[in-house]
């Protein structure tokens, strides 16, 4: 039995966007129109795909099952046709980005406007956050996450800086109130700004000196999710609320100008940098290639 290729991506701009609305607005499609696609496709199949309500729009089981199976298809064929895209002076279309914050706040800016002015035909939408996720189900061409993150059957190419550290700061008011700490276990005394991740995890704060590595879970005087909400513990940082434990690069402004002191510096610890990642098993789109050859041929100061 054949199907409409139209149909079958109105079901997967639905059912990833969670509501008729949302897809139309994403998809540049009529609400109206994604309804009457679905419709035909569930009439079709002769199963419901998605249960709805007046408040929301949720897959079914043989709906999820055919999301998880049929986006990562259309993303083939997508790719597939974009091979034309390679007979332009220059590609177009859009590139879907999957990052954490942190790579959206301290690695996409040294890129993004360089490769925007590049490929003025390229449109580029990243999605922020910090859970882990599959790219191509998610809808995304690539993504970025750190090596311990890193999927086997995924090219990994280097974006943004090589080596990286967790800095542990206070501002000048707290040291002053509360003393300074000498070694990471002196944390357990005093109060610190910490991140939690949506998934409820709230991992340890590591440091490192002379082959020594210390794990240590402090006392949480604030609890935020960690991404977009850490500004506001570095908010708490600067007003005197605590010690907080975050990446240097995030921090640098305000350890230039004073307002944070580092704390237990000699133990701050490093690591590799982050990775810009996609699938090695499929065509890859001219939007992507275009930038995985931007990224690959950065200047020093970019990266």
């Amino acid at each position: 039995m054949k199907y409409d290729l139209g149909d079958l991506n109105a079901f997967v701009a639905v059912a990833r966007s969670r509501g008729f609305r949302d897809a139309a607005r994403a998809s540049g499609a009529s609400a109206s129109g994604l309804s009457e696609a679905v419709r035909r496709l569930e009439a079709q199949m002769g199963v419901r795909l998605l249960n709805r309500t007046t408040r929301s729009v949720v897959p079914t089981e043989a709906g999820e099952r055919l999301l998880a199976r049929l986006a990562p298809a259309l993303g083939e064929v997508e790719a597939a046709l974009d091979v034309v895209n390679g007979f332009r002076d220059k590609p177009m279309g859009t590139l879907r980005l999957n990052v954490p914050v942190t790579a959206a706040r301290l690695v996409l800016p040294r890129i993004v406007p360089e490769f925007l002015a590049a490929y003025p035909d390229i449109r580029l939408e990243v999605i922020a956050e910090d859970s882990f996720v599959d790219v191509l189900a998610a809808g995304c061409d690539a993504g970025i996450r750190y090596d311990e993150r890193l999927e086997q059957d995924m090219i990994a190419v280097p974006i943004g800086p090589r080596v990286q550290r967790f800095a542990a700061v206070a501002s000048p008011a707290y040291l002053a109130g509360r003393g300074r700490p000498e070694h990471p276990r002196d944390l357990l005394d005093h109060a610190c700004l910490r991140g939690r991740f949506s998934s409820g995890s709230m991992p340890d704060w590591e440091f490192s000196r002379d082959g020594e590595l210390v794990r240590v879970d402090p006392p949480a005087q604030l609890i935020v999710q960690s991404g977009g909400a850490m500004d506001l513990a570095l908010d708490a940082a600067l007003a005197g609320c605590g010690i907080l434990y975050l990446f240097e690069d995030w921090l640098r402004p305000h350890l230039d100008t004073g307002a944070l002191e580092p704390v237990l510096e000699p133990w701050w610890d490093s690591f590799p940098g982050p990775f810009l990642y996609y699938p090695g098993r499929r065509l890859v789109p001219a939007p992507l290639r275009a930038f995985v050859d931007f990224v690959r041929a950065g200047s020093p100061q970019r990266g």
